[in-house]
């Protein structure tokens, strides 16, 4: 396996879970007490990081919420990953894809200067917008392929025309994303696939196409995604990830966490527990 795919293995068999702490730290909703400024968003983060990490197989922060505040949320977050051990794999959750040129610079911004593991990206603009993404053989790629959000299938299942090329049939636009990513998976070892715990036929389908790319899959929880679909479905049954703990599957959790502290007379002790819960649900050991 890969770098990447080697430390997530390691992680997911230490805490015996494939669950994906996301951190996406909305300011108007915070716990009672922590203001809704930087301050003390960072110091919600911090909380939360510190409460649910010995129950999460990877990290996933969402950088658009730290992002908003400018340098000082970007110094913030800088803060807030140094604070992860190096034992767990961060995901950072930009959505990136562009040009070449303008993708070998995403890659040094989110795998040099961040020092993220992973990152998320959008295939709209084909193979060369990633390639200098995926050509990092140390870290690794979540392509969208089926999203979680309500309108997903607006765009990702328009049909698509047969292509004689590769042989592939008609078919949604997201399946042929999920073929092409399966291709650029056997060819740099990089790849895995977002897709969403909201649409479980969707989810099935995409792991018939790509049996051996690493998912990661958001929409469980606030979302109300299928969670059990999700873990009978969602670890890759081929490949290096097929046998790994967890199969290479990553369940992400974001508010069902977060906000659990809401209320609490001790938030940190609301975040552990939820935690602890999603790591109990998420159970991929005996």
């Amino acid at each position: 396996m890969g770098a990447y795919l080697d430390l997530l293995a390691a992680r997911t068999r230490a805490v015996g879970s494939v669950l994906c702490l996301g951190i996406d730290p909305d300011p108007k909703a915070l716990p009672i007490g922590f203001g809704t400024g930087l301050a003390g968003l960072e110091r919600f983060t911090s909380l939360l990081l510190e409460a649910a990490i010995p129950h999460a197989a990877a990290v996933k922060p969402n950088l658009a919420f730290f992002e908003a505040f400018g340098s000082g949320g970007l110094a913030a977050l800088e803060r807030l990953l140094a604070r992860i051990p190096p034992d767990v794999p961060v995901i950072a959750d930009a959505k990136r894809g562009d040009i070449g040129s303008t993708a070998a610079r995403h890659a040094a911004a989110i795998f040099d200067g961040l020092g993220a593991h992973a990152v998320t990206a959008s295939p709209y603009l084909g193979a060369e917008a990633i390639e200098p993404l995926l050509a990092r053989s140390e870290r690794f790629v979540y392509v969208l392929c089926r999203t979680s959000n309500p309108g997903a299938g607006e765009i990702q299942a328009l049909p698509v025309a047969p292509d004689p090329a590769t042989g592939r049939p008609a078919e949604a636009l997201y399946e042929r994303v999920a073929a092409l990513a399966a291709g650029w998976g056997a060819r740099f070892g990089t790849v895995g696939l977002v897709v969403g715990a909201t649409a479980p036929a969707e989810l099935a389908a995409v792991r018939r196409i790509a049996p051996a790319l690493p998912f990661l899959v958001p929409g469980v929880g606030a979302q109300g995604g299928d969670l059990a679909a999700t873990l009978a479905q969602g670890p890759a049954r081929a490949g290096a990830a097929g046998s790994s703990p967890g199969g290479g599957l990553l369940v992400n959790v974001s508010r069902a966490i977060a906000g659990a502290g809401l209320g609490a007379d001790d938030p940190g002790e609301a975040l552990a527990a939820a935690a602890a819960s999603w790591s109990r649900l998420t159970s991929v050991l005996p």
